[in-house]
């Protein structure tokens, strides 16, 4: 940029014009377990239209949903220990303002789990309606993950619902 002491000439502005960057869905950046094949899933409720399997594969639209209120649980059960450094969590409520909270565990033995987070959101229709998580971890020999939902602090009669969580073995590609 060219500089002048009267602000009425100014010179020409070197400029580049960027292209846009990439999707900012992480779908589009990460090599994500294949969690079809890797895992048995437990889950405490689900409705018909919104199984769990919908926020678990890559490509299902309407996400999981429990099939009444009250606290949640999923639980995936790996057939081989595995070795994670990514969890990725996402959560959508566009009408009902509430307080949800979650909690997610792993286990190397199914039994015994350990707190990685215990987080609470705030979801309002008026603008904070997605809630995304993303949890770069180093946890060796995962036999188990448990993700309890309180989907209303509360206690209002709203149905917990995850719309995607993925996994992955390895960070992000720079």
């Amino acid at each position: 940029m060219t500089s002048s002491s009267n602000p009425s000439e100014v010179g020409p502005q070197r400029k580049h014009l960027l292209s846009p960057g990439p999707p900012t869905h992480p779908l589009s950046r990460q090599d994500w377990l294949d969690l079809e094949h890797l895992v048995k899933v437990e889950v405490t409720s689900e409705d018909a239209l919104h199984p769990i399997e919908s926020a678990l594969l890559p490509g299902a639209e309407s996400g999981w949903r429990a099939a009444q209120p009250g606290e949640q649980t999923i639980r995936l059960i790996f057939d081989q220990p595995q070795r994670l450094t990514r969890i990725w969590l996402l959560f959508i409520e566009p009408e009902i303002p509430r307080t949800q909270e979650f909690t997610l565990r792993w286990s190397r033995d199914a039994r015994l789990f350990q707190d990685i987070v215990r987080q609470q959101w705030n979801f309002n229709p008026r603008g904070a309606t997605r809630e995304t998580e993303d949890y770069h971890v180093d946890l060796s020999g995962v036999i188990a993950l448990e993700l309890t939902i309180i989907s209303d602090q509360s206690g209002g009669d709203t149905h917990a619902s995850l719309a995607e969580w993925r996994l992955s073995m390895s960070l992000v590609r720079a």
